[in-house]
């Protein structure tokens, strides 16, 4: 397929989907909504790699405002920024929109960039950037980034440890609908920072109370509900601590943290009986959760407290077997992660173009360094660490690919050499033979215009004559001649006489005509200066043609191959990052591990004398 058809289908695709950036415009530049179109879906290092290209071209133009994209330019400027930060490109973004901010752009694109900006600052812990340029955005805000900068605002506030200013501000967004559940979640930690615990433990209960729809607020309303139901166990509550805790969905994903907790819970109010519910449905869960590791500990201790020494020893044993096993896999984890298998798994394609990537890591059987990294994949850090390495992957896989077109590159100057150089001697000798002609043409041309601006002030009605009067002055000069030649014989005065007279009425003619022939050259003149004009346009293109014929295939052999060694150089500085990159990731798991393999351990041997315990007690049971 050619470019211009894909850009033309680019353009098409850019029109159908619901774009903002291009919404409110009559024309669209094609090149820009191609930049779209790859943000759009996600791959904002296209989007980035086409607009800078762009943006170049149209700052390299003599006449921008004759170029497509002049019209979306403070659109694809702040877009610039835009793409740069969701490919986490915080430095480069941050200079872009400030940028935008200080230009000549509509109010409500100055809106959006200082919000950008702001939130900017804040992921990148610079809370006091973030608030300087959020209390410097003009008022009023839009209305579609009101909510969001307040709520923004009111982060930034409490990261500044203001948590008191930072309720007054959320209270004003408990009716945010696209908010709701996380300003109310919020508000409820902000009153919490302010040491009001009841007012907190009131909103943080109202939070757990929404009615949520979607998968985002279902998981802030568990998330409410289990910092609730730990901060009144905390206070010893236990009854109301129970009730926060039994709105966790047991399907969500703080539904481990809250059925351990839950029991806990029950356990610190003697009731083991009711203890042993959450236990027992959170024990039958995946062992590599630590929730899970806890629970296996603690149902056997809550049967033990109940007396029923054998059931406990049974879950103690089945504890104990448990946790030898997942010994054995983190042994294994921390092997294969030596030998590199966990970044081969995490480079997967099929992995990593599904959302929900690091919940199906843990089903690829040749990959068990990803069982108990679960936690620390979804943590942000991490991502923000493996991100970076799988960019670096991508960068070298675009870099080789890149060195490798250039072969393709070569091969389309070489032909266009082969199409052009036997056509061009050819070509240049009919266009000497031409540009001869012409030259002289025009300077026969630039001679009448001469002539004729002279014939204005100097009158010469002999040069307007026409052919036919020529022949005839002609005629009579002859005859003149002749008569002149006869003498003074008979006759001959009468025969002068009458070429007199001729001659007097062919100037007579000349003369009475002159102004009306001189004003016809002139027209005729005018005339000429079209064809010549479109004689030289002709010319000019022809010559333009000529040069971008050479110019398409001569002078590109060092480019190429500068390009080449860039790349090259590029492909090495990025081997280098991905392999310290992905060292420290390795290091990491390793230690997360580690950490993990240490716990468990002690949970073993915890498991080993309770078994031992609850079995000598079991058995004296049954002796009695």
């Amino acid at each position: 397929m050619s470019m211009p058809l894909v850009r033309s289908l680019m353009c098409v695709t850019m029109v159908l989907l619901p774009l903002h950036a291009a919404a409110d415009a009559d024309a669209a530049d094609p090149f820009f909504g191609e930049a779209l179109y790859y943000a759009y879906q996600g791959n904002y290092f296209e989007a980035l790699e086409r607009l800078d290209s762009e943006l170049a071209q149209h700052y390299g133009v003599d006449e921008r405002n004759l170029d497509s994209l002049y019209r979306h330019i403070d659109r694809a400027e702040f877009s610039v920024g835009d793409f740069e930060l969701r490919y986490r490109m915080h430095l480069r973004a941050g200079r872009a929109i400030q940028a935008v901010l200080e230009g000549d752009v509509d109010e409500s694109v100055r809106a959006d960039a200082a919000f950008r900006l702001a939130r900017i600052h804040f992921q990148k812990d610079q809370p006091e950037d973030a608030l300087r340029v959020l209390e410097g955005m003009r008022r009023p805000i839009p209305s579609d980034l009101r909510d969001d900068a307040h709520f923004l605002h009111a982060n930034v506030l409490m990261a500044l440890g203001r948590p008191s200013e930072a309720v007054e501000i959320l209270r004003g967004l408990q009716n945010s609908r696209e908010l709701l559940g996380f300003s109310a979640y919020n508000l409820g930690i902000a009153l919490l920072e302010n040491d009001r615990v009841e007012a907190a433990a009131q909103q943080l209960d109202r939070a757990g109370r929404v009615k949520a729809q979607d998968s985002q607020t279902r998981a802030i309303r568990d998330k409410s509900n289990l910092v609730l139901g730990t901060l009144l166990f905390e206070a010893e509550e236990f009854d109301r601590a129970q009730r926060s805790l039994e709105r966790v969905r047991v399907d969500g994903p703080f539904s481990n943290q809250a059925l351990l907790r839950a029991g806990w819970a029950e356990a610190s109010a003697e009731h083991f009986d009711r203890a042993v519910v959450p236990w027992s449905i959170l024990a039958d869960r995946d062992t590599t959760d630590s929730a899970v590791q806890e629970a296996l500990l603690a149902l056997p201790y809550a049967y033990s407290k109940l007396n029923v020494h054998g059931r406990a020893a049974v879950l103690y044993e089945r504890a104990v077997t448990s946790f030898g096993n997942e010994l054995q896999k983190l042994d294994a984890s921390i092997e294969s992660i030596d030998e590199g298998n966990f970044l081969d798994a995490l480079e997967r394609e099929e992995i990593r173009q599904d959302k929900d990537w690091v919940i199906h890591l843990r089903d690829l059987p040749e990959a068990p360094e990803t069982f108990y990294l679960i936690s620390l994949l979804a943590s942000h850090d991490f991502q923000t660490a493996l991100q970076n390495y799988l960019d670096l992957a991508d960068m070298r896989r675009k870099a080789v690919e890149w060195r490798r077109s250039l072969e393709a590159f070569e091969e389309i100057v070489r032909l266009r050499r082969d199409y052009y150089e036997p056509r061009l001697p050819e070509i240049d000798r009919l266009f000497r033979k031409l540009d001869a002609q012409m030259r002289l043409r025009l300077a026969q041309r630039e001679h009448l215009d001469e002539r004729l601006d002279r014939m204005l002030t100097s009158p010469a009605p002999d040069l307007l004559a026409t052919s036919a009067e020529h022949r005839d002055m002609s005629r009579i000069k002859n005859l003149e001649a002749g008569l002149e030649r006869l003498g003074d014989s008979q006759g001959v005065e009468s025969a002068r006489a009458r070429t007199r007279r001729l001659k007097g009425v062919l100037l007579w003619q000349l003369d009475t005509h002159y102004h009306e022939r001189l004003t016809d050259a002139h027209d005729h003149l005018r005339q000429l200066n079209a064809h010549v004009d479109d004689l030289s346009e002709r010319y000019d293109a022809f010559v333009r043609t000529r040069q971008a014929a050479t110019h398409s295939y001569v002078g590109y052999g060092m480019q190429i191959e500068g390009l080449r060694n860039r790349a090259k150089s590029a492909i090495g500085r990025l081997d280098a990052l991905q392999r310290r990159q992905g060292h420290t990731l390795e290091r990491v798991a390793i230690r997360e591990l580690e950490l993990r393999r240490g716990r468990l351990e002690v949970y073993q041997n915890k498991a080993r004398f309770a078994f031992a315990d609850s079995y000598d007690r079991a058995a004296k049971a049954q002796a009695r």
